[in-house]
């Protein structure tokens, strides 16, 4: 008689990792394992490369860096007792690195698996490191006094039998899902290190689907969670299918170092022979029973069943992932949890900004204050003081005191300044709850204004020195709120946009000034529709930011020139909307300008074609002139595979032709 179907417990673990950290990467590693064995999971999913971080960049050409990889892993291998477990880390076979993962089942090493489709694309530059394994093929690696398999695996346990997919293994037309499936696999791991972008997890999501149409094939998914190495942003994606459907699905953003996703699932045993090139795996699967005396569907948190402390928690997420303002949410989550992360891995003392009043700023701010309170709402405010190494932690006792604690700002006022702006940035701040200051630095830049003036023996003029007078503003604002981040031993943020970024409407060393970015990879009408959400709506479990409507009431305005001029941003350049327009045409579309004039008057339909050609020649050269700023903008956060980052998505040249026979010749 055939064998019973036999139920046992799977898991996927997401890892907030850090770069180049082993020895922290493999703690975060045993501890997601202790708590995978306490909840009685049988089969784990670590997420790709989480042993050296994803991140490490060049230091994967290190020889050293590789070995010190495979040290840890021998001493962290007796962890994995009474679990079979898949780690991933580079690997060097016969002179060339892979990307791979350590295949581990009750304490011991059993073998490797090798990515086959390398990730080149954006952000990505794999190819750098690693070289592609070769589908069918195998081969030995030296570990210890050990030689162990490595290569297009498949690891018979059995009851089920192990195939992977490592991220982006599982996004090429010809992935290996079916011919693991025709060598009998009945359960594929993929770790994964899969950047956030707007929507991005739908992708994931269909990708299991996909998989899971085979019959009796289930597929365990696990990404990265967090800030790993600076840009890149993981939302931590979890994934359990079977029989054609998701089982269980993980939080995204969470703050935790790590959160596991858990699901039982009904194996038959495999009325196949093993394939020839299976390697086999010695582990004694038992009955699945819940450790937790919970539920086995759902997720865990540090040791928190899905359905205890965190039921409320894991309830919101739900709400704000269904919701209609899907972006939004998206946004506010990705982009606080990466702040969260970028503070505490630069051991930054909090973060300084300099207000202004205007929409940047404001909405940096209020990100400041919402990775703060997010944090507190999933961790704890004694868990978010520690982790973020407060300094006189006895004095903190409310998430008030956090925010005045972590989050300074400054309003610098010349005589170009308004009592609009000067109110509104008074608003943002003790809406935020910031230890804020306001300066006057009208004498300073009169003082340069004048040593240059006397330099040259003339008059300076808006007539004649127009961005001259603008800038020496904006760079006299640099001196000053850098001193508060070195004093504060904190984190200078940049207000910097894409908008701004593509048409170089930035002053370097002035406003663009910071460590940081944050919002560098975001457009400026998205900026301004969230502004107005937040104040209307706010986030799920967070609410309303009422104190935005000074900011929100204004039209953006550099205020650089004197106030009797009344200049405003789109009048400097043109509407925002139609900014945003052509740059994706221009960049994201690569459409030469002559093939944009006639999309911008489909789009914008009340537009003479007179404008819309003045629009894109303006676009046109002032991007082509300001690559020199754009390559040296403060890091940014990836957000949208739209991205103008010339270090990691949008290469261009600092000098060209720009266009320019194509540009005079428009009509």
């Amino acid at each position: 008689m055939p064998e019973q179907p036999q139920t046992i417990r799977v898991g996927a673990s997401v890892l907030n990792q850090t770069a180049l950290d082993i020895e922290g990467n493999s703690r975060r590693i045993r501890v997601a394992l202790t708590e995978a064995r306490a909840a009685g999971v049988q089969v784990l999913c670590l997420p790709e490369l989480c042993l050296t971080g994803y991140g490490s960049e060049d230091m994967f050409l290190s020889a050293g860096f590789v070995e010190s990889a495979m040290e840890e892993l021998v001493r962290l291998a007796p962890a994995t007792a009474g679990l079979i477990t898949s780690v991933g880390l580079p690997l060097l076979v016969d002179g060339s690195i892979y990307n791979s993962v350590a295949v581990l089942a009750d304490g011991q090493i059993v073998g490797f698996a090798a990515k086959q489709n390398l990730a080149k694309d954006g952000l990505h530059y794999e190819p750098r490191w690693f070289q592609p394994w070769s589908p069918n093929h195998r081969a030995d690696v030296r570990v210890g006094q050990e030689r162990l398999p490595v290569g297009d695996l498949i690891f018979d346990a059995g009851l089920i039998r192990i195939g992977f997919e490592i991220c982006e293994d599982a996004w090429v037309s010809d992935r290996p899902l079916s011919r693991l499936v025709e060598r009998g696999v009945n359960l594929i791991l993929n770790p994964s290190a899969s950047h956030f972008a707007f929507g991005k997890n739908q992708v994931r999501r269909q990708l299991v689907l996909d998989a899971v149409q085979k019959p009796g094939l289930a597929y365990i998914y696990a990404n990265l969670l967090g800030n790993e190495a600076g840009r890149a942003i993981y939302d931590g994606d979890a994934y359990i299918g079977i029989a054609g459907q998701i089982r269980n699905s993980g939080p995204r953003f969470s703050f935790q170092d790590h959160v596991l996703t858990i699901g039982d699932i009904e194996f038959n045993h495999p009325e196949s022979k093993p394939d020839s090139d299976s390697i086999p795996v010695k582990f004694e699967f038992t009955l699945a029973e819940d450790a937790l005396g919970h539920s086995a569907s759902g997720h865990s948190a540090s040791g928190h069943s899905a359905l205890g402390p965190k039921a409320a928690l894991d309830s919101e997420r739900q709400e704000w992932e269904s919701c209609s303002n899907i972006k939004e949410e998206e946004f506010t989550r990705s982009v606080s949890l990466g702040l969260f992360d970028y503070v505490r891995k630069s051991r930054s003392r909090g973060v300084v900004i300099s207000l202004s009043g205007g929409a940047d700023s404001a909405a940096v701010t209020c990100l400041s204050r919402l990775m703060l309170d997010l944090a507190v709402a999933e961790l704890g405010l004694d868990a978010v003081v520690r982790r973020l190494g407060c300094q006189h932690p006895e004095s903190i006792h409310d998430l008030k005191q956090l925010r005045f604690h972590l989050i300074c700002t400054a309003y610098q006022a010349t005589r170009n300044s308004s009592d609009i702006t000067r109110s509104a940035a008074q608003a943002v701040a003790v809406g935020c709850d910031s230890e804020h200051f306001e300066l006057e630095i009208d004498s300073i830049v009169e003082d340069y204004k004048r040593i240059v003036a006397e330099a040259l023996q003339r008059e300076l003029t808006w007539e004649l020195d127009d961005i001259a007078l603008q800038n020496i503003q904006a760079r006299s604002r640099s001196p000053s709120i850098w001193m508060f981040a070195n004093i504060r031993n904190a984190l200078l943020i940049s207000t910097s946009n894409r908008s701004e970024a593509a048409v170089g409407y930035a002053t370097m060393d002035g406003d663009t000034s910071g460590g940081l970015a944050p919002i560098a990879g975001i457009d400026k009408a998205f900026l301004r529709s969230w502004l107005t959400w937040l104040a209307q709506k706010g986030p799920v479990g967070i609410g309303p930011f009422a104190f935005l409507d000074k900011v929100n009431a204004q039209q953006p305005t550099a205020e650089l020139r004197p106030l009797s001029q009344n200049q405003t941003d789109e009048d400097d350049l043109m509407p925002y909307p139609v900014l945003d327009f052509i740059e994706r045409c221009a960049i994201r579309d690569k459409l030469m300008p002559r093939e944009i004039v006639d999309k911008v008057m489909v789009e914008f339909n009340d537009t003479l074609r007179e404008q819309a050609v003045f629009w894109i020649q303006r676009f046109f050269r002032l991007w082509c002139r300001n690559q020199w700023k754009r390559e040296r903008y403060a890091p940014s956060f990836h957000l949208d595979d739209e991205s103008l980052d010339p270090k990691t998505w949008c290469r261009f040249p600092i000098l060209s032709g720009g266009f320019e026979e194509e540009l005079r010749g428009l009509k």
